[in-house]
């Protein structure tokens, strides 16, 4: 087990992009997030990994051929245009079930045994649901509760064994912070091994009043599925839509935010001050 850093320490985090984004295209995007956590904690690390599923333009909604990269049709060898896009998942037509799942959470692993461990990790959307999995999955006792809930159960995902490592315990300690913008709870039912029992991982969630991608409602089932919540969960609302608010009070909750957890702030003490620095102050806007 990792000590905890210190509250001006380094601090290596990982970084899960949204669906049909990437690793390179997340960092372009999260620059100021970067830069203040940059700021705020020299020599700090921040790894954006890439999904492992391609998509292809009919995929993504909205998408014009125009905006895309040309590539060679392999059974006409013409040329056309694909999107530079991935996800971790896909989710099946009229459903609530994630194909691909475990090709995602492997690559998630996969860069834990390689770039890690993490002190925290940050997600947007479909790479901010998938950032509370990796919380869940993290957190001890984890892989006795995803036993319990999936006995008799052949539907549920059970725990993903790249997160495995010696003597059968989690490939890294817990995580001392997650962020999340725009993320959201799997629904379906398949997926309770993470929510069930609730998160215990300090969680500071970030909803676009203005998004209309993910609903708030679906942010807030994640919010539930804390322990807790009122005390381990600060919910923070932005005037924008779907991205990462990059005004300097939101890059300051954020900082805050993690300062507190790596300091072990108490968890009273760390949900009254992230609501007055947020909620209680007038946004650029």
């Amino acid at each position: 087990m990792s000590a905890r850093p210190s509250a001006n320490s380094a601090l290596r985090i990982l970084m899960l992009h949204g669906y049909t984004q990437s690793g390179s295209l997340f960092h372009a995007k999260s620059r100021a997030l970067e830069k203040a956590i940059h700021k705020a904690f020299p020599g700090s690390t921040l790894h954006y990994p890439t999904g492992p599923i391609p998509l292809q333009a009919s995929d993504i909604p909205g998408y014009e051929l125009s905006s895309g990269a040309v590539s060679k049709d392999e059974a006409t060898g013409s040329a056309k245009e694909e999107p530079e896009s991935f996800a971790w998942w896909r989710r099946r037509d009229g459903t609530s079930v994630y194909d691909g799942i475990e090709k995602g959470l492997d690559k998630v692993a996969q860069t834990i045994k390689t770039e890690g461990p993490f002190d925290g990790v940050i997600g947007f959307s479909q790479g901010g649901a998938l950032a509370g999995m990796t919380a869940s999955v993290l957190e001890e006792g984890r892989v006795k509760s995803f036993a319990r809930v999936c006995e008799g159960d052949s539907n549920q995902l059970g725990y993903p064994s790249s997160f495995l490592g010696e003597g059968g315990n989690p490939i890294q300690p817990p995580l001392s912070f997650c962020i999340i913008y725009s993320g959201f709870r799997a629904p379906s039912d398949h997926y309770e091994g993470f929510y069930t029992p609730a998160l215990k991982t300090k969680m500071c969630i970030f909803i676009g009043s203005l998004d209309t991608v993910v609903d708030e409602t679906r942010v807030l089932a994640l919010v539930d599925a804390c322990e807790g919540k009122e005390r381990r969960v600060k919910v923070c609302h932005h005037v924008g839509g779907h991205f990462l608010p990059g005004q300097k009070i939101y890059l300051d909750a954020a900082v805050g935010f993690i300062r507190d957890c790596i300091a072990g702030v108490d968890e009273k003490t760390l949900n009254r001050q992230s609501d007055e620095s947020v909620e209680n102050m007038d946004g650029p806007f």
